[in-house]
């Protein structure tokens, strides 16, 4: 919070739950129970915020329909998942490479292990947002449950100063957060079973958001058909096997039939496809859908 110390103290996510008073004197089962009781409530979070979920989805549309790229900002927990996110949308979905990237308080290292104060360094975020040369179609989703932390709102007023399109994850309602961002979704998920460690309900909450932004993201920019992942990028056994499947099992061909059109496709399921349903190689099929958007139901 720029001109003011964050009262920590007072945040929701730093609160006591009643419950968990006696935490280390319960048996395992009843630790266990509590946790996963409390978990269930993420879920019911997630659902209340759905309206500000669409909302989001539709601007991260817009950005990548206009070439610019969907960034996550964050620190600790929430900066890992926002890596995490944008690392499996390249094989998932077939997003190019950069067009989802993830800035980490600490940098990569902090991936894998805490770097000391990194979440404070608000002018880290700026510095990276100026390196990746942000831009107006670019649109910067910043996560921080406490909704405090500096490296993500200095990534939210950076984005705002480029005139790039911004959301904010977090887990704390406050009037505040809608002049940070243009799509505000606040999951209230109440005090955590060990106060502050927003790992745990935080951490889920998060994670499901990102989940229905992205996959929602991706369904909307036709890298999905019928129902099937059309834009995986077989890059292993278990994906080449998929991708043969969602082959058979949408063009009706058998499998040594659909294997070799999948090879004369590059491995690509959508193209394969789009070759069986127009009856065309691999180039007038490739013209066929970026005539069309890449959206098979158009063909």
């Amino acid at each position: 919070m720029k001109g003011k110390r964050a009262d920590y103290g007072s945040l929701p996510t730093e609160q006591a739950l009643a419950d968990g008073a006696d935490l280390e004197r319960r048996s395992t089962d009843d630790i266990v129970r509590l946790l996963l009781d409390e978990e269930a409530r993420s879920q019911q979070a997630a659902m209340r915020c759905r309206k500000d979920i669409v909302r989001a989805v539709d601007a991260v549309v817009a950005s990548l329909k206009a070439g610019g790229r969907l960034i996550y900002a964050g620190a600790g927990t929430s900066g890992r998942l926002g890596a995490l996110d944008a690392a499996e949308l390249p094989p998932t979905f077939g997003a190019p490479v950069g067009q989802v990237l993830a800035i980490v308080a600490g940098g990569p290292r902090a991936l894998t292990r805490s770097v000391e104060g990194a979440e404070d360094r608000s002018d880290a975020a700026r510095a990276r947002l100026l390196r990746l040369r942000l831009g107006p179609n670019d649109i910067v989703c910043a996560i921080a449950a406490s909704g405090v932390t500096p490296f993500a709102r200095a990534a939210l007023a950076y984005a705002k100063e480029q005139a790039a399109r911004t959301i904010f994850v977090t887990c704390v309602q406050d009037a505040s957060h809608e002049r940070l961002a243009d799509v505000v979704i606040a999951a209230e998920v109440g005090p955590e079973v060990l106060p502050g460690s927003t790992r745990l309900k935080g951490g889920t909450v998060t994670k499901i958001i990102l989940n229905a932004i992205s996959t929602t993201s991706m369904i909307r920019l036709h890298k999905v058909y019928r129902g099937r992942m059309v834009d995986v990028t077989a890059t292993n056994r278990k994906l080449r096997d998929r991708a043969t499947r969602i082959l058979v099992e949408l063009s009706g061909l058998g499998r040594t039939q659909a294997a070799r059109l999948l090879k004369r496709a590059n491995g690509r399921p959508k193209l394969a496809l789009a070759m069986h349903l127009l009856g065309a190689d691999a180039e007038t099929a490739r013209r066929r859908l970026d005539e069309v958007d890449d959206d098979l139901h158009r063909l």
